[in-house]
């Protein structure tokens, strides 16, 4: 009996893709309208072109920033027009949302741009324990693309996958 260990899964040929390691390192920033509010509870259009005019834009450069209010205030659709206007020259993508929503629009972007040409005909693990969480909607996006170029795709990690989809 030999001694020596034996790596089985690096010698398999599957290819593990890592979300938490290929996430791209975006600079995300909120914007809370709550400060821009009369009284705490509403917008007065004077006062918040004064904000928009005031306010120092040059912070959010290349920045993805998620516009939002942190109270019940109803806010106009012209106000995040107005704030759309002065985003537009500085920061490298803005919503109306949340961060959580943001986070997904940026993945689900990136999913979409991913040169998938290393994984043709591949046996590939979509990693599944991250410390990150990653929305499933990029779990479901990545695979209706993976599956379009892999061999065999699994989820999991590669002492322990789940089977996802095989080729024909």
């Amino acid at each position: 009996m030999s001694d020596t260990i034996e790596n089985k899964v690096a010698k398999s040929g599957l290819i593990t893709l890592d979300l938490e390691e290929l996430r791209p390192a975006w600079n995300i920033m909120g914007l809370d309208l709550v400060d821009s509010l009369w009284e705490g509870m509403a917008l007065k259009e004077k006062d918040f072109r004064l904000f928009v005019q005031e306010h120092d834009w040059s912070q959010y450069k290349d920045a993805a920033v998620f516009v939002h209010c942190s109270t019940d205030a109803i806010i106009p659709t012209w106000a995040y027009m107005l704030i759309g206007t002065r985003l537009q020259d500085v920061s490298s993508f803005s919503i109306v949302g949340s961060r959580k929503e943001l986070d997904q629009m940026l993945w689900l972007d990136w999913v979409r741009n991913l040169d998938l040409s290393v994984y043709a005909d591949q046996r590939v693990i979509l990693k599944g324990c991250s410390d990150e969480a990653i929305p499933e909607s990029v779990y479901l996006a990545l695979t209706s693309k993976l599956t379009s170029v892999v061999k065999s795709l699994m989820f999991g990690e590669p002492c322990s996958t789940v089977p996802v989809f095989k080729k024909k």
